[in-house]
């Protein structure tokens, strides 16, 4: 459902409750009413409308200003799903709402001349405004996540969550079953029988339903192979995926079915989605704009933590096979060099220049390095350490700004836990 119908549904609400519940007040509960004089009861109705639409005014000002703030200063891809959030539609709804119900109930005083206040009504539009408060309070509250270190924790727990999800454990996976890294993207198919190519306008690939693939693939006997992983943006007449082994061909409707497709990338299983937006926040960090190398380094807290647990985690998953064990579908997945890359070669590249950046990144490799289980992940991760010294080497730094960016400190600069340059 699009968030704009969540206001809309409120609005329908109050348009329906201020048509039935005035008229039912007046044909059953007649007897009931407030001890207001007409005159105080229209005032108080009338304050409570115009001042909920003021406050509506004021609100969303001030929301789309933070998000456009948020835009020049984060990622315009973050800042869209901040300005998604729910919560800002649903009180959007609230706001509306009680000012569209408090113009019905304003109606329905001294109908006719009868010189009454409908109690029901005035109980209701006070409770609303009640709630409209509590709603502002929350929405002030849900706008303070837009400050640096909540935004850099609420990305780095989509993270969490997604490999979570996603990967299991080296330690709990079985070595029996699980394929070395080193045969992963080999091939082991015959020809395809079959190709199933996109066709529409330019959109990313969100989500893969794997049961579904699965169980096509199953039932014709033959294996499903993406060429376009979770992420990827397809265009007109590119290859969606190959089928090998079937006899006959599968039904490309259900194919596509499959593929849930969006117009931007989401969280869904595409854990290199965090770590791009990680990253963005941290070289415009860097950029000459801004100039904010303690944000780049709050930044890589994040991303140590994210390719720490991807470390630990079994990252060939893109093998499906089913409950006898044969292979049915096979889908691109990103290596461990890979989310590595991403990680780390933006902010190396426009954080050179920052002693503060250097000495950090040095710091999360040489820790990654000490928690990783696998050794050909370790040796490529001092790899990557050595790189990062050679750039440093190839820095305009003067020696003694050389030996400062050597040195590992989680903090940036604020506490150097140990000289490469001493024995």
């Amino acid at each position: 459902m699009q968030p704009w119908f969540i206001p809309m549904f409120y609005v329908c609400g109050a348009v329906l409750g201020g048509l039935a519940l005035p008229r039912i007040e007046q044909a059953y509960f007649s007897n009931f009413a407030f001890e207001l004089s007409v005159a105080s009861t229209q005032a108080l109705l009338s304050a409570a409308a115009s001042g909920m639409m003021a406050l509506t005014g004021i609100v969303f000002a001030m929301a789309f200003v933070m998000v456009q703030f948020s835009a020049i200063a984060y990622s315009p891809r973050l800042v869209l799903w901040f300005a998604r959030d729910r919560m800002l539609f649903h009180a959007l709804g609230v706001f509306t709402a009680t000012f569209v119900y408090a113009l019905f109930a304003l109606a329905w005083v001294d109908r006719g001349g009868s010189a009454k206040v409908p109690m029901f009504s005035m109980l209701l539009v006070g409770i609303m405004i009640i709630i409209s408060m509590l709603m502002f309070a929350r929405l002030m509250q849900r706008l303070g996540d837009l400050q640096i270190g909540n935004v850099l924790h609420l990305v780095g727990d989509r993270g969490r969550a997604v490999i979570g999800e996603m990967f299991r454990r080296l330690d709990e996976a079985s070595t029996a079953t699980r394929p070395p890294e080193s045969m992963a993207g080999q091939p082991r198919l015959g020809p395809a029988t079959q190709t199933v190519k996109y066709l529409g306008k330019p959109r990313t690939i969100a989500k893969l339903d794997v049961d579904s693939l699965l169980v096509l693939a199953r039932n014709a006997g033959g294996t499903i192979v993406m060429t376009c992983a979770v992420g990827d943006t397809l265009i007109e007449g590119a290859a969606l995926l190959h089928v090998h082994g079937s006899g006959a061909p599968l039904p490309e409707d259900a194919l596509r079915r499959a593929v849930r497709l969006e117009r931007e990338r989401t969280f869904e299983q595409d854990p290199k989605y965090p770590i791009r937006l990680l990253v963005d926040i941290a070289i415009k960090a860097l950029s000459p704009a801004i100039n904010d190398p303690t944000t780049a380094v709050q930044t890589i807290d994040q991303l140590e933590d994210l390719l720490r647990r991807l470390g630990a985690a079994e990252l060939d998953a893109g093998d499906v096979v089913d409950e006898n064990g044969a292979l049915r579908l096979i889908v691109p997945t990103p290596t461990w060099e890979d989310y590595l890359t991403l990680a780390f070669d933006e902010i190396r590249h426009f954080g050179s220049s920052s002693v503060q950046v250097m000495r950090r990144m040095r710091s999360a490799l040489v820790g990654l390095a000490a928690s990783l289980p696998s050794q050909e992940r370790v040796e490529a991760v001092r790899r990557y350490v050595e790189h990062l010294d050679r750039d440093i080497e190839a820095s305009p730094f003067d020696v003694d700004d050389k030996r400062m960016a050597r040195q590992e400190d989680r903090q940036g600069i604020g506490l150097s836990r140990r000289n490469v340059d001493t024995p």
